[in-house]
């Protein structure tokens, strides 16, 4: 009788309640992480800063630096150490010539090995080459719990990454308008073939009508392991597990948790802002160059705080970033930004340089 009291008293708490039901997210895997792409803000976490083996989500590191090499449409001459890579293939031959951009298709959606080596050797000049600027684009975005030791993901002891690293990645990699687009393909024929491939990442395919990209892993000592991108009501999140034995769902669940939890919400204006310089009492210019949004829950939005910060030599003749403001959820931070001196937004190399202080100086 006791136990059916309880039940009840449960079963009515929900239903008065619905927020209570939602109030956590469990998985099956290991290591987790869901963050927001546009703050970095996480959302969710279970061991995600733990090394681990993390199998073919490499390939995603692999694509980023193939597209950003510029030579995507450049012809790649197949070697035996390409075409006789163990593990998942796309089947390519020794001497066979195929273009870079259908061996990037072929490694995110077949997951090939012999297309991620192609890829290296034609890129990096050598596969030890490109496994070399692999690991500088991590150290550039922060990974600091990340070493490459390889561009496919088989299991190697110098090979091992964590689930917000990889999501620090992925974050960045959305970024990109040409990985967007191969992410989020379902089906590609290369002219060099007969078939299409097929993208192995069930979300994309149609399990997740929000699923935009993503990609699978699996080796006997990594386990399953899993990246996912989900955009919905102009907010896009980012769910890695690894060693996860229920990752679809594990995918679904965080994602419906964080849509269902949170709001992008506009906390700072883009524009002008008087600051000022506490050793001389001077008063200078800076510019915020973009509208601030964080995902927040109902609760946090009156617990939205910022202080900022100039650089020592900051004065009304400095140019480029002088400073930047760290914004608090109820004292914790969750996300800085940049101070210019002037309106003017950054343009080519710059802005990725920017792009990459941003991502270093990221808040977890």
């Amino acid at each position: 009788m006791r136990l059916l009291l309880m039940i009840v008293c449960l079963l009515l708490t929900t239903l008065l309640y619905p927020s209570f039901g939602h109030a956590e997210v469990g998985v099956s895997a290991n290591n987790a992480v869901l963050i927001e792409g546009s703050s970095g803000r996480i959302l969710f976490k279970k061991e995600a800063h733990e090394k681990k083996p993390i199998a073919s989500i490499t390939k995603i590191m692999t694509a980023l630096v193939a597209i950003e090499s510029g030579k995507m449409n450049e012809t790649v001459k197949i070697t035996k150490r390409a075409a006789y890579t163990e593990g998942s293939s796309i089947y390519l031959k020794p001497g066979e010539k195929i273009l870079l951009k259908d061996l990037v298709y072929g490694l995110m959606l077949r997951s090939g090995n012999d297309a991620a080596v192609a890829i290296s050797e034609h890129v990096g000049g050598s596969m030890e080459g490109f496994v070399h600027l692999m690991n500088k684009q991590a150290q550039w975005l922060g990974m600091t719990n990340t070493s490459f030791d390889n561009p496919h993901g088989l299991d190697a002891e110098t090979h091992y990454s964590t689930a917000y690293d990889m999501a620090l990645l992925m974050r960045y990699a959305m970024e990109n308008e040409q990985f967007r687009e191969i992410t989020g393909t379902e089906i590609y024929k290369s002219d060099s073939r007969d078939y299409s491939w097929k993208n192995k990442h069930r979300l994309v395919t149609g399990m997740y009508k929000y699923s935009t990209g993503g990609k699978t892993g699996y080796t006997r000592v990594a386990g399953r392991t899993l990246v996912s991108v989900a955009e919905k009501n102009k907010m896009r999140l980012i769910a890695v597990t690894l060693n996860g034995s229920d990752d679809w769902r594990d995918h679904i669940s965080m994602f419906e948790w964080g849509f269902d939890s949170f709001d992008m919400t506009t906390i700072d204006q883009s524009g002008e802002e008087i600051f000022h310089i506490k050793k001389t009492g001077e008063k200078i210019m800076g510019y915020l160059h973009e509208e601030i949004k964080l995902p927040l829950k109902e609760q946090e939005q009156k617990l939205i705080a910022s202080r900022s910060f100039l650089l020592e030599n900051a004065s009304e003749k400095s140019e480029g970033v002088i400073g930047k403001t760290i914004y608090f959820v109820d004292s914790v931070p969750v996300r800085e930004t940049p101070i210019y001196a002037n309106d003017k937004h950054e343009k080519g190399f710059l802005a990725k340089i920017v792009t990459v202080y941003r991502y270093i100086t990221g808040l977890d």
